[in-house]
């Protein structure tokens, strides 16, 4: 599918992508930087890496498609840092958790990118926890602008399909809207309940079962890059919130006012959502 494509940002993404377009021979060379040099050590004892760079433009040079896998806030600075060694054909994209700003600002940057959000990933982080099989069965949103190409979009399409993905397509702030409930909402309600929890009495945690881990998990990913998330998505992420003080605020009602018929509505509501996915 590709001679050549870059990985900046070779992270649990970004290595995980490399991982999977190699094992399926979907691009000749995988180029790679990384801010760190140990990083960079690193990716160069893979199986996935062919080369590389000091530098993000260097790293970019010749690459028919480069990924950016770095934190949100650093998306749209890197844009502005390989431009020069694009050519107008080179397609870039990312797999950022936000995409309507990084949109609107990449249009700024006069290079050809449209958004991905590549919807795979855990609360590790980091070439270590890499794998090909990262993609399988999960969603991948398209986020193009208005004048993007008919044919990148489609290029873009099937390589996130190649790697086993479903693939769909949307404006960038519907996308954020949508990632605002399914993702950063729920990731929020974790990590308030443990640290909720983290006031209560230290050895209940060890009294606690399945449930509790199953429902914090993603408690445990990096808050400093769910603050650069949450700080982008904001106003979405204030509208979920809104929505979802509403739906709590009843089944307390329901508690107070011992309403059986409302309180069961609800868990049963909850469960059929739950049994769907």
């Amino acid at each position: 599918m590709f001679q050549q494509i870059t990985i900046l940002g070779p992270g649990l993404l970004g290595a995980s992508l490399a991982l999977a377009l190699k094992e399926r021979g979907l691009s000749q060379k995988v180029h790679a930087w990384s801010r760190r040099p140990q990083t960079r050590a690193q990716a160069l004892q893979t199986s996935w890496c062919d080369a590389v760079f000091e530098s993000p433009s260097q790293a970019c040079a010749g690459s028919e498609l480069v990924v950016i896998c770095t934190p949100v806030e650093t998306i749209v600075p890197l844009l502005e840092q390989i431009a020069p060694s694009l050519t107008p054909q080179t397609l870039i994209t990312d797999v950022g958790s936000t995409k309507s700003l990084i949109c609107r600002e990449a249009r700024g940057t006069h290079v050809n990118f449209i958004g991905s959000h590549p919807m795979a990933g855990s609360e590790q982080t980091g070439m270590a926890h890499a794998r090909a099989d990262l993609f399988d069965g999960a969603a991948c949103i398209i986020t193009p602008l208005d004048e993007a190409s008919e044919l990148d979009i489609a290029r873009l399409h099937q390589l996130w399909n190649a790697i086993g993905m479903d693939v769909s397509t949307c404006t960038p702030e519907k996308h954020d809207e949508i990632v605002a409930h399914i993702s950063h909402l729920p990731h929020l309600i974790a990590s308030s309940l443990c640290s909720y929890l983290a006031g209560k009495d230290s050895t209940w945690k060890q009294l606690s079962g399945g449930g509790l881990r199953d429902s914090t998990r993603v408690a445990a990913g990096d808050p400093t890059l769910w603050k650069q998330i949450l700080e982008q998505n904001r106003e979405e992420v204030l509208r979920a919130i809104d929505g979802f003080e509403n739906e709590l605020h009843a089944l307390k009602t329901a508690l107070l006012d011992q309403n059986t018929l409302e309180l069961v509505a609800q868990l049963e509501r909850g469960k059929r959502f739950r049994d769907s996915l």
